[in-house]
């Protein structure tokens, strides 16, 4: 679970929710059907004429992907990892590496290993490979621009609301009463729609693009380790050139403590 998503959300309701009451307003008035199908059913309705349906069929694996723990390999670990790699095609040769390609579970870099194994070119594995990663990102930036666009169209459908409310409301201008309800009834929609798109739909959609890069960026990082590799480069080279990915304060502890297990080892 990704509790940063659920807490955000749960956060917003109660600030909302909090905040009515203290101006003196009942969240109950936001039990109202005809706002909720304006906003949501409109909404949904904007993003399926504006989206292929086979792009719309997503939308649940994409709220999976919301509210799911991104399950990354931890980036140090996989520096070493190719640390280790690298020290053992030195001794032994590329072909040594073949075994250990049935030990990965993750499909982006047993298919780099694998190709580097055949004996491709680096060139070529890096084409393959950055066509890989771009071709994922393409897919995500569709789902966060699914997204994107309910946060847009939300709050002009909250407006639609308002303005169909008000309609009603001054068709009735006889009871006073009522035309207070009725006001206050079209003003609910609006709120909806800015809470919706400003809220939900567009944090949504940068929680996606987000998750997306820190993707990237760790696929970016196996393409470097795999040719590098290939290269025969020396593992502590290796580590020093992968460290980049980083943060500064972590990339100086890491390769300090790197170090230190050479020396120890030696």
């Amino acid at each position: 679970m990704d509790k940063s998503s659920l807490f955000g959300v749960i956060l917003a309701l109660i600030a909302v929710g909090v905040g009515m009451v203290m101006k003196g307003v009942s969240p109950v008035v936001l039990l109202n059907p005809a706002a909720i199908l304006i906003i949501l059913l409109g909404t949904v309705a904007a993003v399926v004429i504006a989206f292929p349906l086979p792009e719309i069929m997503k939308v649940p694996k994409l709220f999976g992907i919301l509210f799911k723990e991104q399950k990354l390999q931890d980036t140090k670990e996989l520096i070493r990892l190719f640390s280790d790699w690298a020290q053992l095609a030195r001794k032994e040769g590329l072909l040594a590496l073949e075994a250990r390609t049935n030990e990965v579970e993750d499909p982006f870099l047993k298919n780099g290993l694998s190709l580097s194994v055949d004996g491709q070119s680096a060139e070529y594995i890096r084409d393959v490979l950055s066509e890989e990663v771009e071709a994922m990102e393409e897919r995500h930036r569709t789902g966060a621009l699914i997204f994107t666009q309910a946060g847009t169209y939300a709050p002009t459908l909250g407006v639609l609301g308002a303005v169909v409310g008000l309609i009603a409301a001054l068709g009735n201008m006889s009871d006073a009463e009522a035309l207070g309800h009725a006001i206050s009834a079209a003003f609910v929609a609006t709120l909806m729609g800015i809470f919706t798109g400003y809220v939900l739909w567009h944090p949504f959609a940068n929680k996606l693009k987000r998750k997306s890069q820190i993707e990237a960026k760790q696929k970016y990082l196996m393409i470097e380790g795999v040719l590098s590799i290939l290269e025969g480069e020396a593992p502590r080279v290796i580590e020093q050139k992968l460290a980049s990915y980083l943060p500064v304060t972590e990339r100086k502890k890491f390769l300090e403590e790197s170090e230190s297990s050479v020396s120890a080892n030696e």
